[in-house]
């Protein structure tokens, strides 16, 4: 089974215009946490077509997480919340209020952000804003989270203490 998928979404980074350091930064701190996993890389245009068609691909191979770095602002290219409602069945509306509020406290700006997080089948999507100062604090608000709702996503039913 593929293991986790890190898909940087911006108009610049995909057309060469600009370095990619999100996308990396998420892989890093998805390593610390699991070592021996399998993290794909992905990159697509601010384009909800592109970015939906990426997600299905991506949960049709049975990655267990997907997480997506950018296009989760107000701006009119952003449109990675739109795009991952297309692929998603359920929304987990839990993570993305963790990561407003987590991130809120030092970023007020923070409460802008228009990131889900849902499941499509036994994948597990979550988005985070593009910035690598945003992403990387998005998912640390997170990541205490993440291990045990990726073991009931895959079947588990063990419920932690406190």
């Amino acid at each position: 089974m593929p293991g986790f998928a890190v898909v940087t979404i911006s108009d610049r980074c995909a057309a060469g215009q600009r370095v990619d350091t999100t996308g990396p930064a998420v892989a890093r701190l998805l390593v610390q946490q699991w070592p021996a996993e399998t993290i794909g890389r992905g990159m697509v245009p601010d384009n909800e077509e592109a970015i939906a068609t990426l997600l299905h691909e991506l949960c049709h191979q049975e990655y267990e997480l997907v997480v997506t770095a950018g296009g989760t602002g107000l701006g009119p290219r952003d449109v990675t919340p739109e795009a991952t409602r297309r692929v998603i069945e359920r929304e987990v509306p839990g993570l993305a209020e963790a990561m407003r509020s987590g991130c809120a406290s030092t970023y007020r700006f923070a409460w802008l952000s228009r990131a889900v997080a849902g499941l499509c089948g036994t994948t597990l999507i979550v988005n985070l804003p593009g910035s690598e100062r945003g992403a990387v604090e998005s998912l640390t608000a997170i990541l205490p989270l993440l291990p045990h709702a990726l073991e009931v996503v895959s079947g588990g039913d063990t419920h932690p203490k406190g």
